[in-house]
């Protein structure tokens, strides 16, 4: 299966660096290449992308604001010149920052990891009935277990790996936040931390920066704050 590539980077030399190392590379293919972020975005509206290599420093819209922008981003590598914004783009889960000027094994070992997220998508089955909507999610080389939607508390994630809690145990599974996050319907689900995902209908408080369930407290990420606080407003009677 090819992964759809899309670059977006207002210098052309940066582009072309990008697009010359794929080129030879059976399973990825460049979709387009946007020097315009804001032409980028009216891309993604109407083609599926896999992975975007998206620059920091552009005119309009920064890559920082682009991700923010999109409500189910794709995968997203980073490429700048400036290793500062990092941090807080690895908030944002990117797959990878890769510096510029960039080498062509740094930007391999990037690709090895849009491989194994993919992977991992295609290793977790949502399905749904009307009344008990379920996931199935792979455990170990053979097993799937189906986890009803309504049962699960918690998802946190470790590194590389998830746990998963529910009302009556946990699962360890080989995937990323984001990916299992963006397969589970937003109006039940949360994102309060780079590392939790929640359960809305099963948080029982809500005090200064952190939710409660189960006995258990959770932080709310800073860059999550505002967020999380409008989202459970709306959820209240």
């Amino acid at each position: 299966m090819k992964v759809n590539c899309l670059i977006i980077d207002d210098e052309p030399l940066a582009i072309n660096v990008i697009k010359n190392y794929l080129e030879p590379l059976e399973d990825f293919e460049v979709l387009n290449t946007f020097s315009n972020p804001i032409e980028g975005l009216n891309f993604l509206k109407n083609n599926k992308v896999d992975v975007i290599f998206l620059d920091i420093n552009m005119p309009v819209l920064d890559g920082i604001n682009f991700i923010k922008s999109l409500e189910n981003p794709p995968l997203v590598i980073i490429t700048s010149a400036y290793s500062q914004f990092a941090i807080e783009t690895y908030e944002l889960d990117v797959v990878d920052f890769l510096v510029k000027p960039i080498e062509f094994p740094r930007l391999m070992k990037a690709l090895n990891k849009v491989s194994k997220r993919l992977e991992t998508i295609n290793n977790i089955t949502p399905e749904n009935t009307a009344d008990h909507p379920f996931i199935f999610v792979k455990i170990d080389k053979k097993r799937m277990k189906k986890i009803f939607l309504n049962e699960i508390l918690v998802i946190e994630s470790l590194k590389d790996y998830l746990k998963i809690s529910t009302l009556t145990n946990k699962y360890i599974i080989h995937s990323t936040l984001s990916d299992f996050t963006d397969l589970l319907p937003e109006r039940n689900f949360l994102r309060i931390h780079r590392s939790f995902t929640v359960a809305i209908d099963k948080i029982d408080a809500v005090e200064g920066n952190s939710i409660e369930i189960e006995g258990l407290r959770y932080v709310i990420g800073r860059s999550y704050m505002e967020h999380v606080k409008q989202r459970i407003l709306n959820s209240s009677i």
